[in-house]
């Protein structure tokens, strides 16, 4: 998970930890440094309101990453324009998630993602 607000970041992962092995950074230059480590997630939630490197740059950079080209990324922003969501499904993002989000939508959301973009692989 990708989001320069801490709480936020904080929330998402007590949600999802029970379930997920979940790591967290708080930039998109933080999160290209320890993916580029060799770490290859089931899946990138990605905040898009970030400074220095925003969530559409971030993305972009991910998908340039021939060992992250697959990894599913969902957007997880506090942004709701139709413009935004439309944005975000035509660069091939999976989900686009609005904070504040509810607990069990959340924890929803990623499983059934997982699930459709990590075929054979048992759900935790």
């Amino acid at each position: 998970m990708v989001d320069d607000d801490e709480v936020q970041l904080a929330i998402a992962e007590i949600i999802l930890k029970k379930d997920y092995d979940v790591v967290t950074t708080t930039s998109g230059e933080k999160a290209l440094a320890y993916l580029l480590q060799g770490s290859a997630p089931h899946l990138i939630l990605l905040d898009i309101v970030m400074p220095h490197m925003d969530g559409w740059e971030t993305f972009n950079r991910l998908k340039a990453i021939s060992c992250l080209h697959d990894v599913p990324i969902a957007f997880f922003t506090s942004l709701s324009e139709s413009s935004e969501k439309n944005r975000a499904y035509e660069m091939g993002a999976v989900d686009f998630i609005q904070k504040p989000f509810q607990k069990e939508e959340l924890r929803s959301r990623v499983k059934a993602m997982l699930e459709k973009h990590q075929p054979g692989t048992p759900a935790p």
